[in-house]
């Protein structure tokens, strides 16, 4: 029987200042393993440090489209030679596209998309995606990386939409799927195969239900498989036991 995973999380964010050893306790001791999110140069450096640090916690590198300004040539090369050399990167992201806040114009956007997923394809890494009110044009891009594959963080989107590369991808859920207004993603999630679904948390942020509005933990991933499990009409450690082995598949980490 395997342990829950929290496939994305942000143990390396601020809000864990005062905590961050109760919270890596917690994962030692509740979880198989974490994946702990980096957003820019900065946050990567924090998760490959807690990552070296912790025998179930792993990083994933990159710049989130929010803070695509902050891209350097010497930034991502350093990144990418590291991500080359230390096995405990698993993955490149968040990346990805993000029209809500639209810190960046689109193309612009999509060109520092496309350039880190070229870097994960030098490195053989899984793509951690981040897409908020841009699906259309995140689902085009990625299709156009037959030999790309990896997680789409907190996916909001339909069933239907993902379909053209549910092949290569895995659909991450999160604390929304808790959530009363949540009908989308409940939806979403009652139509794809449980075989292609990896639990988070995106901790500190979108706590689950009946935690909502508190500062999220990896561990809550618990209060998703429970829904989950609901939704699917499953045994929950039948769904800890499949979203485990699908973690483990995407990120490539051997047990």
């Amino acid at each position: 029987m395997y342990k829950l995973v929290d496939s994305h999380c942000h143990v390396n964010d601020i809000q864990y200042k005062d905590n961050k050893e109760e919270i890596i306790k917690e994962i030692k001791e509740n979880m198989e393993f974490v994946v702990c999110s980096g957003w820019d140069y900065d946050s990567s450096i924090e998760a490959i440090n807690i990552a070296n640090e912790n025998d179930n916690i792993y990083a994933s590198i990159g710049f989130h489209p929010t803070d695509i300004s902050k891209i350097t040539d010497e930034k991502l090369l350093e990144l990418e030679n590291l991500a080359k050399t230390n096995k405990k990167i698993v993955g490149i992201g968040e990346i990805g596209l993000d029209y809500h806040w639209m810190t960046d114009e689109k193309e612009v956007q999509k060109k520092f998309f496309r350039m880190q997923i070229e870097l994960a394809k030098r490195v053989n890494k899984a793509v951690v995606i981040h897409t908020r009110e841009a699906l259309a044009d995140t689902i085009e891009i990625l299709d156009e990386y037959k030999d790309v594959y990896g997680v789409l963080h907190c996916y909001p989107g339909s069933y239907e939409a993902v379909l053209p590369i549910l092949d290569r991808y895995y659909v991450s859920v999160g604390g929304v799927l808790t959530f009363k207004n949540g009908r989308k993603t409940k939806e979403m999630l009652s139509k794809v195969p449980i075989e292609k679904v990896v639990l988070e948390t995106d901790s500190p942020y979108l706590t689950p239900t009946p935690f909502r509005g508190r500062i999220n933990k990896p561990i809550y991933t618990h209060y998703v498989a429970e829904e989950i499990a609901r939704i699917k009409e499953m045994s929950y450690q039948d769904v800890i036991d499949i979203t485990t082995k699908n973690a483990y598949e995407v990120y490539k980490i051997c047990k």
